[in-house]
């Protein structure tokens, strides 16, 4: 059952600031190995929502649990509730978060080091951290071949283009094999042509889970992407999800609005990695997602747009969503 391939669940999670209302009981259950294409006006709580799941900004209400791939005894995932950061989850940022002091495979193995070492065992066991050291480096070089900079490793970040560096903190943040992987706007700031390199990047990553799936084995990429550009969300994800303040919540007995909520939740077409993209797919879907996530006018009821796990049980899901 798709059900029992949860790994992230958010339930009934709200937030403020300062008293202003920011996220009214958000509800999204995201099956492992999706991608997940995040869209919403600004200033709706997209990068909140992304710091709830992170740990950084827990919710005022509501909790948001994260499931292990890695079973209990029982054999069940392992549910923990997300109280702060950890290493179940990795972010990547708009803005890249690389030391400029470190070569690019440093970065990538940077994690490694500081959740397998200490300083006095770096120091006191130097030998033992050597052989250590040359696994972690050997790890940050694969990931760096699956983010197609094999030939980058022994760069600093002022000699990578802003197309390069966010290569490297994609694969800075999976190197630690989070359960799921959260890009706040990740590809904002890079030209048009590097944006869409790094769209196949993920689409290459969606087609590995694929290829797991096929061998029995779990999905090892879920990711949560927040992006302001529709198009990219549906051409990245195998769904697209849509918060907005524009909904009908004086219909729910509100005198002002209590917060962005889901309005939106459906299945998007999966691509291929190499293959042409289809835009003439998109048009709908795009024009549908305008309307009831973007349009203030509209004031649409939420329900009548969170069709998902409908969509998904009348076996209209793409790809791992099978």
């Amino acid at each position: 059952m798709m059900e029992d391939r949860i790994v992230l669940k958010i339930e009934n999670v709200s937030h403020e600031f300062n008293g202003h209302p920011v996220l009214h009981e958000v509800n999204l259950d995201i099956v492992r190995g999706e991608i997940v294409g995040l869209v919403g006006p600004s200033g709706c709580g997209k990068s909140t929502l992304l710091r709830a799941v992170l740990g950084t900004h827990p919710p005022r209400k509501g909790e948001v649990s994260v499931y292990s791939s890695r079973r209990n005894g029982g054999g069940n995932a392992r549910r923990m509730i997300v109280r702060g950061p950890g290493r179940d989850r990795g972010i990547v940022y708009q803005q890249y978060s690389l030391f400029p002091f470190l070569t690019a495979r440093e970065n990538v193995a940077f994690g490694l080091m500081l959740d397998e070492t200490s300083i006095p065992g770096r120091l006191f066991r130097y030998f033992k951290w050597r052989a250590l050291r040359k696994k972690h480096l050997e790890r940050a070089e694969q990931l760096l071949e699956q983010v197609e900079l094999g030939h980058a490793g022994l760069l600093y970040p002022s000699e990578m283009s802003g197309g390069m560096r966010q290569r490297v903190a994609v694969a800075q943040a999976l190197i630690m094999k989070p359960e799921v992987v959260l890009l706040d706007e990740p590809f904002g700031a890079l030209d048009e042509a590097t944006r869409e390199d790094l769209q196949r990047m993920l689409l290459r990553l969606y087609q590995e889970n694929l290829d797991a799936r096929k061998k029995g084995e779990a999905p090892p990429y879920t990711i949560l992407i927040v992006t302001h550009e529709i198009s990219e969300a549906i051409y990245v994800g195998d769904r697209v999800v849509g918060l907005s303040q524009y909904w009908d919540w004086k219909s729910e007995g509100f005198q002002e609005c209590p917060g962005a909520t889901v309005v939106y939740d459906r299945v998007a077409p999966v691509e291929e990695p190499g293959g042409p993209r289809h835009y003439e797919n998109y048009e709908r879907q795009r024009a549908e997602i305008r309307e009831r996530v973007f349009e203030p006018k509209t004031a649409a009821n939420p329900k009548e747009g969170r069709l998902f796990w409908d969509e998904v049980a009348a076996g209209k899901g793409q790809g791992i969503l099978q």
